[in-house]
């Protein structure tokens, strides 16, 4: 990783030729909870700010480019949550076939709205979004090979990032805290694994196709109890240890527009954890233009979850000190709609629903933002949780229903 870096920076005197150009964002951010937390080093609301500074330039007529992306937060509760990243340090060099980006990079895969099963390059700040929206940077080596039948993606990725959890004191996290000084590897080389994934893409009439496959330390870690966080008297468990195993897994991500039908799957087979398992989510999103002869657009959204995982996490699999999963949407449907009002301050309003179809309760979330003259963003967050068996990977969040309010400055 170091190299890396050291390449990356290397290349600063040849972009300071140029003038460059800084640009981000200052926020301030409130949450509130609906009801006292279920664990007593909690609290029912939090402050906190954050600011993400990007130097951008240019040389070589455009075809060069460096970038910087730095991602800082201050967080009144949660220590794990005050922290820093680099999140892009990188350089892209564009010919007429091929590119190239060296660095720290990011990276997105997928369709979907509720889940993106395929995006794995990066790993995800779950301090910072626990819908896993937020990644983290990833040291990375891309090189694009650009042809009239589709683009090939080779990366190879040097260095692994652990994934970030909230602390004891964080709202939500989970009912068991995370050890994250000790996290257990497959691999004997640890965070040092070198990984490697391959995609292409293509465009064929309406249709948007990806095929990729990763290989390399996973970046969704199962869960170990070690014997020594089980109390035999109480049967109580201290804190659990996160598991990052190799893994194998191939995926597919397809997107369609048939006039105002949106079409979406995302797919992935997956081996390493365990048995290999299947995972997917698809469905549409239709979207109603100019209601009654208005400016205003809105979309239905209707999707499907299926995981081969089990979501039940018991007493047994505790004891036995076995590797287990916390996805959550085995078998569920979502349910929306999407309102753009396409006014001068472009409001829009994301309702979103996911209904366990087993009958392992209900996750609702609201997505509401609009501009404030030139350089400001308010925006309105709200999550809630309902009808949560005490059984299933969700029973953690059951008191945890929010809502975040946020003052964006850009710059």
């Amino acid at each position: 990783m170091k190299t890396l870096l050291i390449a990356v920076i290397g290349l600063l005197p040849l972009a300071n030729s140029q003038a460059g150009e800084w640009r981000g964002y200052v926020e301030l951010e409130g949450t509130a909870f609906f009801e006292d937390p279920a664990f007593p080093e909690q609290s029912n609301s939090d402050l906190s700010i954050a600011a993400e500074p990007e130097y951008l330039q240019e040389w070589n007529d455009g075809d060069d480019i460096f970038t910087f992306k730095a991602f800082g937060r201050i967080d009144q509760r949660d220590n794990n949550r005050t922290h820093g990243d680099l999140r892009e340090l990188s350089w892209i060099h564009a010919a007429d076939d091929w590119e190239v980006l060296a660095g720290v990079g990011k990276v997105f895969w997928g369709v979907t709205e509720a889940v993106h099963l395929v995006d794995i390059i990066n790993q995800t700040d779950l301090v910072e979004s626990f819908d896993g929206e937020e990644k983290l940077g990833q040291p990375m080596i891309d090189l694009s090979l650009i042809r009239d039948w589709g683009v090939v993606d080779l990366f190879v990725l040097p260095w692994f990032r652990e994934r970030t959890f909230p602390s004891e004191d964080g709202r939500p996290r989970f009912a068991i805290p995370i050890d994250t000084d000790d996290p257990l590897y497959e691999s004997s080389a640890e965070q040092h694994h070198v990984d490697f994934a391959a995609r292409w893409s293509n465009s064929i009439d309406e249709w948007d196709i990806g095929l990729s496959y990763f290989y390399g330390t996973s970046r969704e870690p199962r869960f170990v109890i070690l014997p020594s966080a089980i109390d035999p008297v109480a049967g109580t468990v201290s804190e659990t240890n996160p598991l990052y195993e190799i893994i194998n897994q191939a995926s597919i991500d397809l997107q369609a527009i048939y006039g105002s039908w949106l079409w979406k799957l995302e797919a992935y087979t997956r081996g390493g954890q365990g048995d290999r398992f299947s995972a997917a989510a698809g469905g549409f999103e239709y979207t109603f233009v100019g209601v009654r002869e208005s400016a205003i657009d809105v979309g239905v959204i209707a999707e499907y979850l299926y995981d081969g995982r089990d979501d039940e996490i018991g007493s047994t699999t505790i004891a036995a000190g076995t590797p287990f999963s916390t996805s959550p949407f085995q078998n569920d449907l979502v349910l929306g709609t999407r309102i753009t009002l396409n006014d001068m301050q472009s409001t829009e309003l994301l309702v979103v629903g996911i209904i366990d179809l087993e009958g392992n309760g209900q996750t609702f979330s609201m997505e509401a933002s609009r501009r404030i003259g030139n350089d400001w963003i308010v925006a309105l967050e709200g999550n809630a949780f309902s009808n949560v068996p005490e059984n299933t990977s969700l029973v953690s969040f059951r008191k945890d229903s929010n809502i975040r309010l946020m003052l964006t400055r850009y710059f």
